[in-house]
């Protein structure tokens, strides 16, 4: 089963979705100015798979 993709949804600047439907991140380094739907997308994530670190 494919990830939700809630996180794509938030912040699609940063998340991307591969070919098998799971998010990833795009850049290696995030960006200062998409930290805030960074962490919102972390904190609705279904799966709690988003760490912010």
């Amino acid at each position: 089963m494919p990830g939700h993709g809630v996180c794509w949804t938030i912040c699609p600047d940063v998340f991307d979705l591969n070919d098998d439907g799971y998010a990833e991140v795009r850049p290696p380094d995030v960006p200062d100015e998409f930290a805030a739907a960074v962490h919102s997308a972390a904190a609705n994530c279904p799966e709690r798979a988003i760490a912010v670190t």
